[in-house]
């Protein structure tokens, strides 16, 4: 049978608590009946007679597959739903935005997508990295939904030729807003921050122990440059925020400037970025070196200028913490150089050089294991031992259908001690040099994670290519 697929209009006929109880979905409706998909095993007369009682209409119900009625209710009536989002979700309704926010925030999603096409529109969630679709919209309603966000962003709703960017503020949320004139109307990203980084532990973030003891003996050093390298959405953020959270005390002056903020900590300084006006992370940095502090956050090294600002910050006895966009610990120091920074400055000032990723972790209840075969890897990928077996994803109720629970970090540690920093300066760090180093890439990390069977080949797989 063919997955169910709710219409909008339809979602706010039932509850969440009677989905789940019943076992019913709706199908559609007119101005006397409803008509219900049931569990083909729950289909009876006495299930029919409450469902006519409670929802005031002649109910019909439609046997149906019970593995497609458990997979649909996973997606739309998820049982964890809070109060606030089990309310009537009809684009009509007032209230149907600030349902789809809570909604989001319950599923610890960290962007909504609003999408429209030619005949139809969607409404997809982010969570654990990965895009889940959970609402279909029709267009005339997504028109209506579009102009709701732009008034709650306040902006201007009569632009439809141009981007536009906002923010909605509330007790609740903090959340940036981005609009997209595309081919058949406006797509728009919400982007949900503002959370409290006062409960990240870094310690359970994913270092091993030896790697902790280099990351901690690092940010003891009274100054130097802590960088910090991965793709967007890969937890860098996170990593440097757990960091803070252990340097924050009454006794440091710590400041940031951060593009957005994305998360709140007690008893640090933090500055938005806002390029439109001039303050970029090079003059906020330049700013910062005026407010006598111990310890800079930056956001990102984008470029030369910020780059070298960073370099003389650490110079004049301050820790730098820091992002830069590259593909491994290594690579950070060649993205330096490349950036215009000599070498002997960057091997007496740069303490640390950390490269991570995040990976989705199978969900316990329905991963499978498969034999491991060599031609699914990538083309010329040396393994670094052998393995017979491997876990893939099947998705089940528990992790709603999608084969994954969770994610852990993993991390590449470059420690520059006295013989790196040499190396550095004589421009003779390279693999041969790393080899002869306790070292682990991020493509052997990946691989233990899949050996240890808490994750997948698909989801290490752009890993093992690239690294």
């Amino acid at each position: 049978m063919q997955e169910i697929v709710i219409s909008s209009e339809n979602l706010h006929l039932i509850t969440s608590d009677m989905a789940n109880h019943y076992k019913v979905l709706p199908k559609s409706q007119d101005d006397e009946n409803i008509i219900l998909f049931v569990d083909a095993s729950h289909n009876n007369q006495d299930i029919k007679d409450e469902l006519d009682l409670l929802l005031g209409k002649k109910i019909e119900l439609e046997s149906y597959s019970a593995v497609a009625i458990e997979k649909a209710l996973s997606i739309y009536y998820r049982k964890d739903r809070s109060v606030a989002a089990t309310k009537s979700l009809n684009v009509d309704k007032t209230d149907f935005l600030d349902n789809l926010l809570y909604e989001a925030r319950s599923l610890k999603s960290s962007d909504i997508h609003f999408e429209v096409y030619e005949n139809n529109a969607r409404i997809r969630y982010r969570i654990d990295g990965q895009l889940i679709e959970r609402y279909k919209v029709e267009r005339e309603q997504y028109l209506e939904l579009i102009n709701k966000v732009k008034i709650k962003a306040k902006l201007n709703i009569t632009e439809k030729r141009l981007p536009q960017d906002g923010r909605i503020t509330n007790e609740f949320f903090d959340i940036r807003v981005s609009i997209l004139p595309t081919l058949f109307g406006e797509k728009i990203v919400m982007r949900l921050l503002g959370q409290d980084a006062s409960n990240i532990d870094l310690t359970a973030l994913g270092f091993q122990e030896e790697e902790l003891r280099f990351y901690m003996e690092a940010i003891k050093k009274p100054n130097g440059i802590i960088l910090i390298s991965g793709p967007t959405g890969s937890g860098k953020t996170t990593t440097l925020y757990g960091t803070l959270k252990l340097l924050n005390d009454s006794k440091r002056n710590i400041v940031t400037v951060e593009d957005p903020i994305e998360y709140t900590l007690k008893g640090i300084n933090q500055v938005q970025l806002k390029e439109d006006i001039g303050l970029t992370f090079a003059t906020a940095l330049k700013s910062f070196l005026r407010q006598d502090p111990d310890i800079i956050m930056l956001g990102e090294i984008r470029d030369p200028e910020t780059a070298l600002m960073a370099i003389r910050a650490s110079l004049t006895g301050h820790l730098v913490l820091s992002t830069i966009h590259t593909n491994s610990a290594i690579g950070t120091i060649s993205r330096l150089i490349d950036m215009g920074i000599p070498s002997y400055l960057i091997a007496e000032t740069l303490n640390l050089s950390v490269a991570q990723r995040l990976l989705r972790k199978l969900c316990s209840e329905c991963k499978v294991e498969v034999d491991c075969d060599p031609n699914d890897f990538p083309l010329q990928y040396q393994f670094p031992y052998a393995i017979s077996t491997h876990y893939k994803p099947v998705g089940c109720n528990q992790c709603y259908h999608s084969g994954y629970k969770g994610r852990t970090a993993i991390y590449e540690v470059l420690n520059i001690d006295f013989k790196t920093a040499n190396a550095i300066k004589n421009n003779t760090l390279n693999e041969s040099f790393i080899d002869n180093k306790d070292y682990q890439s991020l493509s052997d990390k990946a691989f233990d994670v899949l050996a240890k069977g808490e994750t997948s080949l698909e989801e290490i797989y752009s890993i093992l290519i690239h690294i």
